[in-house]
């Protein structure tokens, strides 16, 4: 039990030390490449790809809130006319809030009023799993450049029905917090039998959550695009190191949306074929993008909370 104890704590402290390494490493090259960063945009036709870059990144959380309501369905449970996706959108920002749980939370509270209570716990501790599995899938596409990447389709083999609940058991330990605060009465020892799971491979989810990752790449793009020579660049080697940092950037959660950790990640990845200063002005620019597309959709929810006051 100590062990187990002890284990954890190393592994959030080997987490927060990733953090923070990340953000360093980010912040170096900041310092490093700050007479040559600029944001000026003198060309009309480039305000065309900010406004393609924002359009991507609104579509990729529909993507992600098709997803999640796709989980529902897959476990059993009938989601039409509960409005699924929208509320999945509406609370996609709370995960700035300070704590990183509220929208597993706010999700977990909704879902108990109208399907299964551990189904509500299961649909909401597994979705990051599916984001990551089909994200290191896409990264797999790498092994043209190095057989290791093979290895990144590992995690989507585990989506199989037969071994979904030992990622369930591994996952429950990331979000005990949440599962406090939705007052979940969680049993360890079975799987719930009023839950059954439709296919044996959830290929639709799967499909589903790797065009989420694509429009978010879609959207990085056109921010890379505007600050870097594009005559002739590897966009297919861009890709690959795109899913990759913001897979690592997923599973460091000391940050929203592996603020910090995917830019980092990114930089250190990318090698030194292209500019640093236009690297790093794209990924501050894609990062307001986005953040600013989680926060547009949810300013309605929000406001609404803000007036309840809670």
């Amino acid at each position: 039990m100590i062990k187990k104890y002890l284990r954890k704590i190393y592994f959030k402290i080997l987490k927060n030390i990733f953090f923070l390494i990340s953000i360093l490493y980010f912040v170096y090259y900041l310092i490093f490449n700050k007479e040559n960063i600029f944001f000026e945009i003198n060309q009309e036709i480039y305000y065309g790809y900010i406004f393609l870059s924002f359009l991507f990144c609104i579509l990729s959380i529909f993507f992600n809130g098709l997803a999640w309501e796709n989980i529902v369905n897959w476990f059993g449970q009938c989601s039409k006319n509960n409005n699924l996706i929208s509320f999945y959108v509406l609370t996609n920002s709370l995960k700035y809030v300070p704590g990183g749980v509220w929208h597993f939370v706010e999700r977990i509270t909704f879902l108990k009023k109208i399907i299964n209570e551990k189904v509500a716990f299961y649909v909401n501790i597994i979705e990051p799993y599916f984001m990551l599995s089909a994200s290191l899938l896409l990264s797999s596409l790498g092994a043209i450049y190095n057989f290791l990447f093979l290895f990144f389709i590992l995690p989507s083999i585990f989506l199989h029905r037969n071994l979904i609940y030992l990622i369930i058991i591994k996952l429950k330990s990331f979000k005990n917090k949440s599962i406090r605060i939705s007052k979940i009465n969680y049993i360890e020892s079975q799987f719930d039998e009023k839950i059954k799971i439709k296919s044996l491979f959830p290929f639709k989810i799967l499909s589903i959550e790797i065009l989420f990752i694509l429009f978010k790449y879609f959207g990085f793009v056109c921010c890379f695009y505007i600050f870097n020579d594009a005559s002739n660049p590897e966009y297919f080697f861009i890709f690959t190191i795109f899913c990759l940092s913001w897979s690592i950037g997923l599973i460091i959660p000391a940050a929203p949306g592996g603020i910090g950790v995917f830019e980092g990640c990114f930089l250190f990845l990318i090698g030194n074929d292209y500019s640093q200063s236009s690297l790093i002005t794209s990924l501050i620019l894609f990062r307001f993008i986005s953040s600013a597309a989680d926060l547009l959709l949810s300013a309605p929810f929000l406001i609404k909370k803000v007036i309840k006051g809670n």
